[in-house]
């Protein structure tokens, strides 16, 4: 069995190749916004065949200015076998929530024309150092997948031939088993796109604004909502910026007339059957989110759904797609809309460039706990040392100011109790350590009443079919109700101990087969402890003796 994680940076022959690219010709990292009233310094690589003669900052944003660099030092690129010089200078201070735009270039000795960084990219920031919102702190998400959660008014499933089929998940089956979550103890939804589309999974979207009949209404979607807030409960959008279907009808328009005026909106290779797509896929043409009018659309929609509806935030589905200039403008929208409300992407890159969202998002999802989570308890290719040792480094590079939301799955890759070949041990000993980290957990819907799937993603002849891990909810008996327990009783012992998710976390115990870690605040110290071994374990930890079974682990406060 194969793992498979979506995206550009998923091996190291990809990761490589990456690398080496991201030092050749001009380059300069994304800003992190500074606090108020205080300079940035700005620095460039410039690695290129031919001498430079200087290279200059072209602010555009709040005012326009030019600002010279300084060369400082010469350095030796091994990856690329060349040198590589190092240029840098100075951003002025400006007030709190200015939003700061600006390019650079670099000029060659020769009077060649000049070189962008970045192959022209516009960097920008928001003044300040903002902070999620404290509801967000405390989340506990549950994955909503509208065609394959609930039909309800008591129908059953669609007759279907393939798991890409619509199986008649409907916002009124998801608003019937809002209790069923609430219960759960999870205080907040993503709920996956809804809007209309041909597709079972809602990201071929051809209107932002509107709900896809087959799934309900606007007052269904109204309904939702209000019910969940009813409930104690917060509900994210997953909203697509980057692309979107085919059928949208800007792009209907665009593609038959070269002089709509939405021709802008898209990336034409040779108009009007070449075009820019979502990973080559044909019928997701990647928006232009840097044209104003198809940058206004997209904000007027993330506003729509904020003020209108009363989402509280939204998952951010490819955010490395757009440009970090649009996504200052949508953070901007968006806490105008709604100051309290919750972004954060699904970016699979280097934490530095994750890092590089901040000021931008609130944070992005945590594929690097992912991958180290199923690495040391479905695959257990990562021995317990490694897994502390990662732990140690990923809490340390990231500010306390950046939401990480964790997942053991979700609906682009394999199910973890796959992985595991079905050992809910493995699966209960991973949430156990899932939520009492930091991160806000999430529960992809159906991993707690012990769903799973038929066949692997990934394919013997390299194909991946992400439908494998999008099987219909199960309920009632069907559900494995010894997980859903274990599930209910984890969620709700995070919420009654905030130390999980504020405190100092602290290894105190570690061998071949134990892990032990405690997580302080002021109130209490809270002792986590796991075996991911076949044998039984006796230990002594903080002078408590415990006898943990194989694969099992325990939690308990103490103080």
């Amino acid at each position: 069995m194969q793992e498979f994680i979506f995206g550009p940076l998923s091996n190291d022959i990809q990761r490589q190749a990456h690398e080496r690219t991201q030092r050749l010709g001009v380059r300069h990292d994304q800003p992190t916004p500074p606090p108020p009233d205080v300079t940035l310094p700005i620095t460039v690589t410039v690695a290129l065949p031919r001498a430079v003669e200087k290279v200059l900052c072209h602010l555009a944003q709040p005012d326009e200015a030019i600002i010279p660099l300084q060369w400082t030092r010469t350095e030796w690129d091994l990856a690329n076998w060349q040198y590589r010089q190092v240029w840098e200078g100075v951003m002025p201070a400006f007030p709190h929530n200015t939003i700061v735009r600006y390019t650079i270039h670099a000029y060659p000795a020769d009077g060649s024309a000049p070189i962008p960084a970045n192959e022209g990219e516009r960097y920008s920031y928001q003044v300040g150092q903002p902070q999620p919102p404290e509801w967000s702190r405390a989340a506990i998400i549950y994955q909503v997948f509208p065609d394959r959660f609930s039909p309800g008014e008591g129908r059953d499933w669609n007759p279907t031939q393939n798991l890409g089929d619509i199986y008649g998940g409907t916002l009124r089956g998801i608003i019937e088993k809002l209790d069923y979550i609430a219960d759960l103890g999870c205080n907040c939804i993503w709920l996956n796109p809804f809007f209309p589309d041909t597709t079972h999974h809602g990201y071929h979207a051809t209107d932002y604004f509107q709900v896809n009949p087959r799934l309900g209404t606007m007052a269904d979607i109204r309904e939702l909502v209000d019910g969940a807030h009813q409930r104690g409960m917060r509900v994210l959008l997953d909203f697509v910026a980057n692309h979107w279907g085919s059928g949208h009808d800007t792009f209907q328009q665009a593609q038959t007339d070269p002089d709509s005026p939405y021709i802008n909106w898209y990336h034409w290779h040779e108009w009007p059957h070449d075009y820019k797509t979502f990973f080559g896929v044909k019928d997701l043409p990647q928006v232009n989110v840097n044209d104003p009018g198809a940058r206004d659309y997209l904000l007027d929609a993330a506003r729509f759904w904020l003020t209108d509806v009363h989402f509280d935030g939204y998952r951010l589905d490819y955010a490395c797609g757009p440009s970090h200039d649009f996504w200052v403008d949508f953070r901007a929208t968006v806490k105008a809309a709604n100051p309290d409300a919750w972004i954060f992407g699904e970016v699979i890159e280097s934490p530095m460039l994750l890092l590089s969202y901040g000021g931008r998002l609130d944070g992005c999802l945590d594929f690097l706990l992912l991958q180290a989570l199923r690495d040391t308890f479905a695959f257990q290719s990562m021995s317990l040392a490694q897994f502390d040792g990662f732990l140690r480094q990923h809490e340390a590079f990231f500010p306390d100011s950046y939401s990480r939301p964790s997942f053991l799955d979700n609906h682009d890759m394999n199910r973890f109790l796959w992985l595991a070949r079905g050992d809910t041990r493995k699966l209960k000993l991973a949430a156990l350590c899932q939520f009492t980290l930091s991160g806000a957990p999430i529960v992809y819907y159906g991993t707690e009443t012990g769903l799973s799937q038929n066949e692997d993603l990934l394919k013997p002849d390299g194909r991946v079919i992400m439908e494998e891990c999008r099987l219909p909810m199960v309920w009632g008996e069907a559900q494995d109700a010894d997980l859903l327990a274990y599930y209910r009783w984890l969620i709700h012992f995070r919420r009654r101990h905030p130390a999980l998710w504020q405190g100092v976390r602290q290894t105190v115990y570690l061998d071949e087969g134990v892990y032990a870690y405690t997580r302080s605040d002021e109130q209490e110290t809270i002792l986590v402890t796991l075996n991911r071994s076949e044998a039984a374990r006796e230990v002594t930890i903080a002078g408590i003796s415990l006898t943990l079974e194989p694969w099992t682990g325990d939690v308990r406060v103490m103080r």
